[in-house]
């Protein structure tokens, strides 16, 4: 193997690349971004960067080793595995002997084509508009009331804006289950957001503009629209590949793909699994990926999953899945610090000095 190809330019692309050198690969790397932007990390798209407290600059993740081949608007079209090569939207074919996926998601829209107004946030590009819709807005109606949508609504209050959130299921609930969203949503509610849940969803009302959202028969407006609903993963340049795909490119626990290919993030999907579409995961996945491209026997993660939120003045970190687990079996409250544990698996903090590795591990303990 002499010619390695990362697709995508998200986190976990950028640390594949990295970590192919790490583990001594000594051939050509190159990875192929659509974007135009240095590869930048999303995580604080949604706080401080939205709020412009942050620049865009600040968001760019350190810069790759020398020795690897970043191409920008190198936009990836269709893959042919069977003379190895990775088809970009100019028509230039790209050689490649191992092949890593990392194209990541986009965000997912509720407007049909041709309607304007509706925001999303997903790229730099996406938050320098919302955040350019927000200077001229006295109000913001989000649609989505997951962990992005949640953000999104907390940093609009802290620019002062009034704020309104509806979804089709409690705040919070699919992700961290009862007990620890409503914690969070009682943050959200004494600081003023208004939220509402319309068990029959929501749909966007207008014809060339958006005008508002039809909630069970009430029209909510607002200033500024936006949709977090969620993404879906960027693979449809794999259709006619061979390749698997089901809400993602299918892998193994060690992201192989096929002979010669490995996926990772938030393109990726484990075979019999659902996606995590969060940082850590993204990260701890490229790794294992690259690794395993390189003929290493290696494992995947053995600590649960890890994400975290801060919203409303809140910090949340939790590892594995709250969500569906009920209420849990130990909680620890000292103040407004609290420590929570579910013996399906699960652990997670509120305000809470508890270090990462050790809060999986509670998690993970029997």
């Amino acid at each position: 193997m002499k010619r390695i190809v990362v697709v995508g330019g998200s986190i976990a692309a950028v640390t594949a690349a990295s970590w192919l050198r790490v583990r001594g690969f000594d051939g050509t790397v190159t990875l192929l971004s659509a974007e135009t932007e240095q590869p930048y990390t999303r995580v604080p798209l949604s706080k401080t960067v939205l709020s412009g407290e942050a620049t865009d600059a600040s968001t760019a993740l350190p810069p790759l080793d020398g020795s690897v081949e970043l191409r920008l608007g190198a936009r990836a079209v269709s893959l042919d595995t069977g003379a190895r090569r990775v088809i970009l939207e100019s028509g230039e074919p790209v050689p490649y002997d191992g092949l890593v996926i990392a194209t990541g998601g986009r965000a997912r829209r509720l407007s049909p084509p041709g309607m304007s107004g509706e925001r999303v946030l997903r790229t730099l590009a996406d938050c320098a508009a919302l955040r350019e819709d927000l200077t001229r807005a006295t109000s913001v109606l989000v649609v989505g009331a997951g962990l992005l949508g949640m953000e999104i609504a907390s940093t609009c209050r802290t620019l002062g804006l009034q704020v309104a959130v509806v979804d089709r299921d409690p705040p919070l609930r699919r992700v961290l289950g009862p007990v620890l969203a409503e914690v969070v949503t009682s943050a959200a509610r004494e600081h003023g957001v208004m939220l509402r849940t319309v068990p029959g969803g929501v749909r966007l009302v207008g014809s060339d503009t958006l005008e508002g959202v039809d909630a069970g028969g009430d029209l909510l407006t607002a200033d500024v629209i936006v949709s977090a609903v969620g993404d879906v993963p960027a693979v449809d340049w794999l259709t006619g590949s061979g390749l698997t795909l089901d809400h993602g490119v299918v892998t193994d626990s060690c992201g192989r793909v096929a002979d010669g290919i490995v996926a990772a993030g938030d393109a990726a999907v484990v075979r019999g699994a659902s996606r995590r579409p969060h940082w850590t995961n993204a990260v701890e996945q490229a790794r294992v990926a690259a690794a395993a491209l390189l003929g290493e026997d290696v494992a995947g993660a053995e600590l649960p999953s890890y994400f975290w939120t801060n919203q409303f003045g809140v910090e949340v970190k939790i590892a594995g899945e709250p969500a569906g687990l009920g209420t849990p079996d130990l909680v620890d409250v000292d103040g407004s610090s609290m420590l929570l544990r579910w013996s399906g698996g699960a652990a997670a903090t509120v305000d809470h000095t508890m270090p990462v590795r050790k809060l999986r591990q509670l998690a993970s303990a029997p």
